[in-house]
């Protein structure tokens, strides 16, 4: 068995020799760090984490020349009301909120599928789907640790480097992970940044400083005893939002910052509820302007002379502009994230199930092409999955059928739901119905539970049947 799993799903150390030329992994390192397409999973990661734009936002007026000039005496609010964070959260819950069902007919392989698909890699798989809307792709490591347990790990979609072998990027040629540590030189903590270049070789770690690399050792996959192996395939796995692998951040980011700048503009202008006035003065008994503007705020009224005055042409401020074109964005930013808005008009007054479906059209369509793109991970992470099993020595499942199951967490009408359930008895299997009922968490465990009760009225029945002697069946007349 030992040989087999050696042979067919990982390879020795020494197979494989593979060092990659220096000066071409400098150069596409030093290309990734400072490309759009990295700058945009920042941005997603970044808005995600409530770090807009508008937080850097200064006050401009119009000067000399018809040129914008920045000042620093006006009210400059910075309020993020962070719609993004919501679109992403649910997307997120919508595919993930259930866990994520593996189904196959082999009872040994489920229990297996089951111990290794636990919650704690339903919690990882959640991080791996916000990854992938914030940065259009992500990225799971399948690997021992030393205590030799089988794990997974995410790595952030801006620390990855993939080389790929073909233009749809399908299939790995290998990958470079760019990450910071901190390092003790004796007498502080450093930072520094390190290069990985994951092949099927093995990991080549190096030191980057300042566009240069510096080789410093290799490792191998994992060890099995004393041996030292590396996977049959490469174990970073891909985890894409869509096919072009663009961030859901590229739709709205505009919408975003348009619903902080509206409610931020907003608050300026309370703020410059005395600006709101422009006042006239008439023989003015001071110097200028700024005095007068001081002297009006500490005591409330100015010295004039002779006939003089104070008049003012008053500025209105209308909050039903502002509640207008915050809607607009907002329901826009809705629209072209394909979310759904939860406090929608169809939901109310027990709404039926065409229009729940009909509030959930855009966020389903998102999900399904998500969906699609996560199998196809999946499938490739089973492969380390199946290879982990038989090195455990419990047999060799690699063409096993099995069945992967998004339980998606829409909002249904329950009574609806579960009379069109009961109306489908002896139409179609008790398994398919128990599946579709809404009070069902696990459909295998809900068909045992309902056997196990089966058999128990069952006994209690044939026993209300037993004679005095506690033979069963009934006393025949004599």
């Amino acid at each position: 068995m030992f040989k087999w799993i050696r042979n067919k799903l990982y390879r020795d150390r020494t197979e494989i020799p593979d060092k990659k030329d220096i000066r071409y992994l400098e150069y596409i390192v030093e290309q990734f760090l400072h490309s759009k397409k990295r700058l945009d999973m920042i941005t997603g990661e970044r808005y995600y984490l409530g770090q807009h734009d508008i937080l850097w936002a200064k006050r401009e007026v119009i000067g000399e020349g018809g040129r914008l000039e920045t000042v620093d005496n006006l009210p400059n609010n910075k309020r993020v009301d962070n719609q993004y964070e919501k679109l992403v959260d649910q997307k997120v819950n919508y595919l993930l909120g259930k866990p994520i069902t593996f189904k196959t007919e082999n009872t040994l392989y489920q229990e297996q599928l089951e111990k290794i698909f636990d919650l704690e890699f339903q919690k990882i798989f959640k991080n791996v789907a916000e990854d992938a809307m914030n940065g259009g792709i992500a990225w799971l490591y399948p690997y021992y640790n030393e205590n030799g347990d089988f794990l997974f790990k995410r790595f952030e979609p801006c620390q990855i480097l993939p080389i790929w072998k073909d233009e749809g990027h399908t299939e790995l040629d290998f990958a470079i992970r760019i990450y910071t540590v901190q390092r003790w030189t004796g007498s502080m903590l450093e930072d520094v940044e390190v290069v990985d270049v994951y092949s099927l070789a093995g990991i080549d770690r190096y030191k980057y400083s300042w566009g240069s690399l510096k080789y410093e050792e290799h490792y191998n996959y994992f060890n099995i005893g004393e041996e030292q192996f590396n996977w049959g395939r490469l174990p970073i796995i891909p985890f894409k939002y869509n096919l072009l692998e663009k961030p859901l951040i590229l739709r709205v980011k505009n919408l975003q910052d348009g619903i902080n700048k509206a409610v931020s503009n907003f608050e300026n202008n309370l703020d410059e509820n005395p600006r709101n006035c422009i006042l006239i003065l008439k023989n003015y008994d001071g110097q200028n302007l700024g005095e007068f503007r001081k002297n009006l705020s500490t005591f409330g009224a100015v010295k004039v002379r002779d006939d003089g005055g104070v008049e003012k042409l008053t500025v209105e401020l209308n909050s039903e502009n502002y509640k207008d074109i915050i809607k607009i964005f907002k329901d826009a930013l809705i629209e072209n994230g394909r979310g759904f808005n939860a406090k929608d008009d169809r939901l109310g007054n027990n709404p039926n199930e065409m229009n729940i479906q009909s509030m959930y059209a855009d966020i389903d369509l998102d999900a399904s092409g998500m969906e699609v793109e996560f199998r196809s991970g999946l499938n490739k992470l089973l492969n380390f999955v199946n290879a982990h099993i038989s090195h455990l020595g419990l047999g060799d499942f690699e063409n096993e059928n099995i069945e992967i199951i998004f339980n998606k967490d829409i909002l249904v009408n329950e009574s609806q739901t579960i009379d069109n359930c009961a109306k489908s008895i002896g139409i179609i299997s008790d398994e398919t119905i128990i599946s579709m009922h809404p009070w069902v968490k696990n459909t295998l465990e809900e068909i045992k539970k309902i056997k196990k009760q089966k058999e128990e009225e069952t006994e209690e029945y044939n026993g209300a049947f037993k004679n005095r002697n506690g033979s069963g069946g009934i006393d025949e007349e004599e």
